[in-house]
């Protein structure tokens, strides 16, 4: 079964109860027992934007239960420079670099990655990023 990376944005839609396609493909690709996972800058863009300490507590645990990508942080530094630099001279503006970040770990984890934010689209023109929707 091929990984799907989940992207912070669709998490956020889901936590706090936002319909629309892809948080509704959250909770069945998560019903059907998916291959889901994160990498530690999703984990740390969700957590961090959760409120207050039992919330945290319940999503921390629920997320201890899906697999953990793991790249050398250098690696995946100068993996998501390129990506960023690459968009850039290709005239395209990536507008948060953390996107870049998660974009290498997909790619090179190949995993497919489920997203609702743009950028993602635009770093698919000039690289090897595979989309769900």
């Amino acid at each position: 079964m091929s990984k799907i990376l989940v992207d912070t944005s669709v998490w956020i839609d889901a936590l706090n109860g936002r319909k629309n396609v892809q948080s509704d493909l959250l909770g069945r690709l998560i019903d059907d027992n998916a291959n889901i996972v994160l990498c530690p800058i999703i984990i740390q863009e969700l957590l961090q934007g959760i409120r207050y300490d039992k919330d945290y507590q319940k999503v921390k645990e629920d997320l201890a239960g899906f697999e953990v990508l793991h790249l050398d942080p250098v690696e995946a530094a100068y993996g998501a420079a390129a990506l960023y630099r690459k968009a850039r001279k290709e005239g395209i503006t990536i507008r948060k670099s953390n996107d870049c970040l998660i974009a290498f770990y997909a790619i090179s984890c190949k995993a497919t990655l489920l997203h609702n934010d743009g950028d993602f689209k635009k770093i698919t023109k000039f690289s090897s990023l595979k989309l769900l929707l």
